[in-house]
This record gives structure tokens, C-alpha cells and sequence, in this order.
């Protein structure tokens, strides 16, 4: 969500750099773009004047703001061919204010030599705007962030550029991450409390963006910007303690970790790539990450309460894992909604564990519950996809997923992960290594089946007759209650058709008033104690005139159609959401609709 990407050195394709920095945190979510860049004094402005309204003769100290709605590569083309050392740019997820130009960032002051971009939600956005609008500023756009450059300028009036910074900062309230950028000095100052950003250290030039995968292509030296500090990049790096602006020392972290470039390759989309490779990821962590299991179980055991929490997609995992750790383990696990954990913390103590799954590693959700159970002595398992990430930074105790990069916003192969993940440590705790690695590989084995060519066609066709639906039913029991409230979740992120996840045993107790001629309903009904209850739902459904689609181990005379997921105890509830995963993205297609980029959400949600 927002992504952040800056660059001040000797470097003139500075322009250049930081586009490429936006294109690599396209997966964050975003609805419109832009930059802002200090242009080299000679160059001419006079044919791009009118576009860039430039209406003062002193233009050699102004920022060319360039910004466009959509997809950065549909705004490439048209970007000026400028040289510059200085250039901020910004991927905005709307929250104040429409998605149109004037709302998109960077912003700037009044004089046209302060930018602006932000990630987070100043809450006391309209007292200062109303403050600053009195002193004469005069503001172009909806959003919050724009009362942060004018800030900055009227602070500016009476000290220098720092100062102006910090003051304007420990004005706002809420969690922001700011980056400002000063034409005359040829600086970037950014400050944070909450959302990320990560610092890049080169020879004579500085780097800074919202995480580190775009910032290693040009080096490893990184320094990772805490909450309340603030850093000035410039002819040399300093870094400051917030509120009151007192030098601190700082040692840069040498990132060893390699990235991998990610090209969709054969396939259509990134989603469907991410989908193939879940079987890849299934074998990477149960022949790897026996060692990790291992000290994660120890911890577990040791821990007076353990509590699992997620958001979204990650949230379901958590669910499935309470049920997983009850079913195999024979210990209670709690879990909740990470947004919701902070009114559920008063019983945590020293001796509590918190367990916070997240394939970005930044979900807000997560990360303030974890500091708020931090205060309290408790301890935190990361386990995430993102090396380097603020969850993973912040816990006591680290496990990355393996799964490898997931661009797409609809988290698939990350979840599998998770759940495998769950399953070896609920089976480990009991000391069942080797069933969970034979199970691990007819799971492998099955996710391989359901994604040939057979499988696939009879999918496409479901897709669609499901494709005209104007509401989708999704129902399980058990373990299968986090796969149904998953299915739901993947279907309506990326197909925009309204899908509705909920425990069979739900269905009597409202939704079934919802049901009518034609309504079509996912039924997950595995060979475990729910099948029998699940087929009496699906027949309940039918009889009303709902359409069946089964997802099943055996068929069934109840099933208006039949996918089958082969049976593999407990671990079945892996290869269960994988035509659920292949539905949403069949759907999708068919709409018309980009599965890996859908409207309005983000993969990395850095606000409430």
C-alpha cells in the first residue's frame, strides 16, 4: 500500500532509477502515480511549460511534478526526458480523496521547492489544513498529505530545512512514514512512525523506498529507518531521534540475501504462475525447514498461551491452525483477526506467545498488536514471506516462508506455505515427523494433479456458468471453514462477485433466506466427521434451487458439479483450496477483469 521511492546523489538518470524503484513496488496496490524531480539548471522548461504550468521565472529551483492515474507503464511514454540528481516518487492506494491527479503524489508547498510523499493517514489533517489555509497557503487537492509540504514551508520561514521537517512532523498525528525533498539544498528528508522505509547507501549517493527490493540492484548497505527517527540525505547521511532532533549514531546493515527477478514467464498472469508453484514451495519447506519446526515446537511448548494472528488471507491460516493444532496436536491454540487483537490483549503476559503470520511482513493490522504484546513481556513468532520486513525485524523468533516472491495481490502460494508450515509443527508436537513428509508429498502430488489440463478445462467451464452469478456461497465444517471463508475471500478479490464464506452449520441461521433458483454454492465436504453433516448442507442448498459445486474426495448424486480433491487425512485441507484459487482466477479472466492487480486493494496494507 503506497509505495515510496527516492534517490539524491551524483547520478543524472535519477528519474530513470526511481521509476524502475515504483515498478518494483507495484505489488504493494496502487491506483495512480507520480514524480517529482529537480531538473539540471540548463535545461530548457519552454516546451513543457504549459503542461507542467511553470508560472514563475525562477524555475531553476522548482520541482517538475509529473503525475498519472492507472498503471505506471501507461504513463511512461509521456514523461519528460529531463536530467536530475533529485527525484522522489509515489504509488498512491487512495484514502483521502478520489483517485484523480491532483490527489495523486507527490505534493508540493506553495513555493513549488518542497515535495511531499506519505504513506499512512494524518489524522489532524483538517485542524492543520484549516490553520495553514488561514496563514494564506493554498492547497489543490483532497488529501491529507498535502498539509505536510505547506507545514514544512511555513516552519521554514523562520529555520532551516531540518528543523522545518521535524517540527512538521511531530505535528501529525497517526502513523505516517514521510519523505521530503528540498530543491534549493538538493536534500531528502524522511521521518517515520509506522509505515516502512528503508535507507540505500552508495558512493555519493543515497536511496530510500518503502522496502529493499528495489534499493539492492544499486547496494547492499542499508540502514532501516526506526519509528520516530529521522534521517537527512544529502552530501552526507544523518540520522536524528524524534521529537527532539538529537544526532544518533547508526551502523548500516549489509544485506546478503539475493533477489530474484520476476517475470511472469509462460504464463498470462503473475497470479497463475504463483498457483503452478505451489507444489515447488510444498517440497522446498518440509525437505528444508526441519530445524526451524523443530525450535518453533520448543517454544511452543514452553509458551502459558499461544495466539495466532492474520489478516485476510492470513488471518484464514490462523484459523485453519487452531483447528490443526486441536485436531493433531491435542493443545488449544487461539487465534484472531490481527485488526481485532488489540481489544483482546489484556490477558497477555510475560509468559504468552504470539505467533503473527503475514506474507508482506508490514500489514499495520499486525504490526501494532505485536508492539502493543511486546510491552507486555510477551513473546512474537514471525513467520512471513519478506526478508527484512517490520514483522520480521520486530519478532523474537524468525521463520520465512520460502515460497518466493509473490507479485500478485491475491496471496495464493503464501498461504499454502503457511499452512504448511502448521501442519509440520502441529504434527511435530507430537512427534509424527514422518507422517507429516509423506503426507507433504501426496500433498505435492495432488496440487500436480489438479493443475493439468483435465482439471483445468472442467474449472474453466464452472468459471463460466459461475461468471454471470451476482452472489456466491462458499460453506465448510471444521478445517474446512477456514478453506470456504479463503475460497470466498480469493473469488471476490479478484472477480469483484460478491462471495460469501461461513461454517455449514451457519447456514440455517440466516443465509439460507438468501438462497433461490440458480444460487450457486462451493460445498467443501472432505472424508473427515463433516462430510456427512456437509452433504445434508449441500442437499438443504439444492432442494431451494441452489446450484452444487462440490469439492470433494467422492462424488456425490448431490453435486450439480464435482471437482475432486483425493484424500490425504488432515493434510487435505492444502489441496482443497486450490480449485477455489483456480475458480477466482478463471473468473477474473473471464470478466475482462487483471487478477493480479484488482481494484481498490493492496498486498501491503500500511494503514488502519
Amino acid at each position: 500500500m503506497c509505495g515510496i521511492f527516492g534517490y539524491v546523489g551524483k547520478d543524472n538518470r535519477a528519474a530513470q532509477i526511481v521509476l524502475e524503484g515504483l515498478k518494483t513496488l507495484e505489488y504493494r496496490g496502487y491506483d495512480s502515480w507520480g514524480i517529482a524531480s529537480k531538473i539540471k539548471n540548463k535545461q530548457s522548461l519552454s516546451l513543457r511549460d504549459e503542461k507542467l504550468k511553470m508560472k514563475n521565472s525562477d524555475k531553476k529551483n522548482k520541482f517538475i511534478v509529473e503525475k498519472y492515474i492507472g498503471k505506471i507503464e501507461n504513463g511512461i511514454s509521456q514523461l519528460s526526458p529531463f536530467s536530475s540528481q533529485l527525484v522522489i516518487g509515489h504509488t498512491r492506494w487512495a484514502t483521502h480523496g478520489g483517485v484523480t491527479i491532483a490527489n495523486a503524489h507527490p505534493h508540493l508547498d506553495c513555493t513549488q521547492k518542497i515535495a511531499v510523499v506519505h504513506n499512512g493517514i494524518v489524522e489532524n489533517f483538517e485542524e492543520l489544513r484549516e490553520e495553514l489555509i488561514k496563514k494564506g497557503h493554498l492547497f489543490i487537492s483532497e488529501t491529507d498529505t498535502e498539509v505536510i509540504p505547506h507545514l514544512i514551508e511555513e516552519y521554514g520561514k523562520k529555520q532551516g530545512f531540518a528543523s522545518s521537517v521535524r517540527d512538521a512532523f511531530n505535528r501529525l498525528d497517526g502513523l505516517n512514514a514521510i519523505v521530503a525533498a528540498n530543491s534549493k539544498s538538493c536534500e531528502i528528508i524522511a521521518a517515520k512512525t509506522g509505515s516502512p522505509l528503508i535507507i540505500g547507501i552508495g558512493e555519493n549517493e543515497f536511496f530510500i523506498a518503502s522496502d529493499a527490493t528495489g534499493i539492492i540492484k544499486h547496494t547492499r548497505q542499508v540502514l532501516f529507518l526506526k519509528d520516530l527517527e529521522m534521517v537527512i540525505l544529502g552530501k552526507k547521511l544523518q540520522l536524528l531521534s524524534l521529537p527532539n532532533g538529537k544526532k544518533l549514531t547508526f551502523k548500516p546493515e549489509i544485506i546478503k540475501w539475493k533477489t530474484q527477478d520476476v517475470s511472469r514467464g509462460m504464463y498470462r498472469h503473475f497470479m497463475l504462475k504463483e498457483i503452478y508453484e505451489q507444489p515447488k514451495a510444498i517440497r522446498n519447506i518440509t525437505k528444508n525447514y526441519g530445524d526451524q519446526i523443530n525450535h518453533l515446537v520448543q517454544i511452543i511448548e514452553a509458551a502459558k498461551g499461544t495466539f495466532l494472528i492474520g489478516a485476510g488471507t492470513a488471518f484464514h491460516a490462523c484459523l485453519a491452525g487452531t483447528y490443526l493444532f486441536s485436531k493433531i496436536a491435542h493443545i488449544h491454540v487461539n487465534t484472531a483477526v490481527a485488526s481485532e487483537f488489540n481489544y483482546l490483549e489484556d490477558f497477555l503476559n510475560k509468559k504468552s506467545l504470539v505467533i503473527a503470520l503475514s506474507q508482506s511482513g508490514e500489514t499495520i493490522d499486525v504490526v501494532e498488536p505485536l508492539k502493543r504484546a511486546k510491552e507486555k513481556g510477551s513473546k512474537i513468532i514471525a513467520i512471513t514471506n519478506v526478508l527484512g520486513s517490520t514483522i520480521y525485524r520486530m519478532a523474537d523468533y524468525k521463520m520465512l516462508l520460502g515460497a518466493g516472491p509473490e507479485k500478485a495481490v491475491a496471496s495464493t502460494k503464501a498461504y499454502v506455505a503457511k499452512l504448511v508450515v502448521l501442519l509440520m509443527l502441529s504434527f511435530k508436537m507430537v512427534g509424527k515427523s514422518k507422517e507429516i513428509k509423506a503426507a507433504m508429498a501426496k500433498v505435492a502430488d495432488e496440487v500436480e494433479r489438479l493443475l493439468e489440463k483435465e482439471n483445468i478445462e472442467k474449472i474453466k467451464k464452472i468459471a463460466s456458468f459461475l461468471s454471470s452469478a451476482v452472489h456466491i456461497y462458499s460453506i465448510g465444517r471444521g478445517v474446512s471453514y477456514s478453506t470456504a471463508l479463503e475460497a470466498a475471500l480469493k473469488i471476490k478479490e479478484v472477480s469483484y462477485i460478491h462471495t460469501e464464506g461461513l461454517a455449514g452449520g451457519e447456514l440455517k441461521h440466516g443465509t439460507i433466506a438468501l438462497i433461490s433458483k440458480g444460487t450457486p454454492c462451493i460445498v467443501f465436504t472432505p472424508n473427515d466427521q463433516t462430510h456427512e453433516a456437509m452433504i445434508s448442507n449441500a442437499t438443504e442448498i439444492r432442494s431451494r434451487g441452489g446450484v452444487i459445486i462440490g469439492i470433494s474426495s467422492k462424488n456425490s448424486s448431490v453435486f450439480d458439479y464435482w471437482i475432486e480433491v483425493r484424500d490425504i487425512g488432515e493434510a487435505s485441507v492444502i489441496p482443497q483450496i486450490v480449485p477455489a484459487q483456480l475458480l477466482a482466477y478463471y473468473l477474473a479472466v473471464e470478466k475482462g477483469y487483471d487478477p493480479d492487480k484488482p481494484r481498490n486493494l493492496a498486498k501491503s496494507v500500511t494503514v488502519k
